[in-house]
């Protein structure tokens, strides 16, 4: 007997999983600015930074901050373990939802 899939308790949480949903819809390397990511999610600056927080802690996001000409800007993308974990919650759950059908 096999048994229940593991779904990543990182990206389980919903906010997360927007978060890291809307970031591997980017090509691998590609990057959004903190103000559109969100604009995209609907999202409070507190509420994304600390969901942000979470997944930079855990290696799924790189935060850049830079300027450009003088105004500060913050870009977030997914690392390549991000995608892979995104990959793999996304093979658990559809498992697991197979399982249930």
């Amino acid at each position: 007997m096999t048994g229940v899939p593991q779904l990543d308790p990182v990206i389980h949480a919903q906010a997360r999983l927007r978060v890291t949903a809307s970031l591997a819809t980017l090509c691998e390397g590609d990057r959004v600015t903190f103000p559109r990511l969100q604009e995209l999610l609907d999202m409070t600056a507190g509420n994304l930074s600390t969901h942000l927080r979470k997944l930079e802690d855990a290696g799924y996001v790189l935060i850049t901050k830079a300027h450009e000409r003088r105004t500060p800007v913050t870009y977030v993308e997914l690392t390549r373990d991000g995608r892979r974990a995104f990959e793999d919650y996304t093979a658990a759950l559809k498992s697991l939802l197979g399982d249930a059908t």
